[in-house]
């Protein structure tokens, strides 16, 4: 399995853009990848990758994970984003993001070129792999496509390009343009969470591109970390610090999560698989959740 990284948040950088990804190393996000896809006009794309290797390897970036996003492969940039951005970063590329993956297949030809390279280039780490799910047909193939490589660290659920490909009537945040019956998105996310989940990979939530709707931000973040994800995407660093208090435990949750722990751990070796705590039963089902409490907190401290 993948080392576990904290995903709290996944700031989105334009790779074109050197102002801007020197203030992404210095803005704390848990992972920044500089984006070589939607955020660069297609005359930019090429040159952007020189700027992305420069950026990966010169600038401090601390403990922030260094990612970036290549075109899909179904453009004339997809190839030569990966070779040249690999070629040129090496160590300090620590992710490469898939857009738009709508096959195992297409994680499949990902893993075989990035195999290459590391041999080629005797590389001493291997290059983790995140994939977004954005298309219909992605969302349908998502288990097989979170299962298709030990490289996969995390799916993304993207909803902007997953509304265009549903053919879904919504605003430019990606909300439903009129009065809609519960949470537009639910099905979606829970198949993407069910498919990173099945896979023991994280599963991250999609864009809030109302940067300046921070309390519209937070709704989505605490939506999402109810449901289970792991962090969620942020396209201003001014969100980050939301994401992060939103998937970071608290520190009293820590604390009875390690209550728990000790008390059936306890109470096990004894004989006993149930104890009555606070006036409520915990078992083995309760010790799931306080180690899944223990596994978010990990990586963020």
């Amino acid at each position: 399995m993948p080392e576990p990284r904290a995903r709290r948040s996944e700031l989105a950088t334009p790779a074109s853009d050197e102002h801007m990804c020197e203030k992404a190393a210095r803005s704390g996000a848990d992972l920044v990848f500089l984006d070589l896809e939607d955020a660069c006009a297609p005359a930019a794309k090429e040159r952007a990758r020189g700027i992305a290797v420069a950026a990966l390897t010169g600038l401090d970036w601390g403990r922030t994970v260094r990612a970036v996003r290549v075109n899909g492969l179904d453009t004339p940039w997809c190839h030569d984003d990966v070779i040249e951005v690999v070629t040129g970063a090496r160590e300090a590329l620590d992710v490469i993001i898939l857009p738009k993956a709508r096959t195992a297949r297409d994680v499949w030809w990902l893993d075989v070129l990035l195999t290459q390279l590391e041999h080629k280039l005797a590389l001493r780490k291997r290059i983790g792999i995140e994939v977004l799910i954005e298309e219909a047909e992605g969302l349908a193939n998502a288990v097989e496509i979170a299962r298709a490589s030990d490289r996969l660290e995390a799916v993304i659920f993207g909803a902007g390009d997953l509304s265009a490909s549903l053919r879904a009537r919504v605003d430019g945040n990606f909300d439903p343009l009129g009065d809609y019956p519960g949470d537009f998105w639910h099905h979606a996310r829970v198949q993407v969470l069910t498919a990173a989940r099945t896979a023991g990979i994280d599963a991250i939530d999609a864009p809030y591109p109302a940067y300046r709707d921070p309390d519209g931000y937070r709704r989505a973040a605490a939506h999402a970390a109810l449901l289970g994800f792991d962090g969620k995407w942020a396209i201003h660093p001014g969100q980050i610090a939301t994401a992060h208090e939103v998937f970071t435990p608290t520190a009293e949750e820590v604390a009875q999560a390690k209550e728990v722990t000790e008390a059936y751990q306890s109470a096990a070796a004894g004989g006993t698989g149930a104890i009555g705590r606070d006036g409520r039963l915990v078992d083995a089902a309760h010790l799931r959740h306080a180690a899944n409490v223990l596994r978010r907190a990990a990586p963020a401290q």
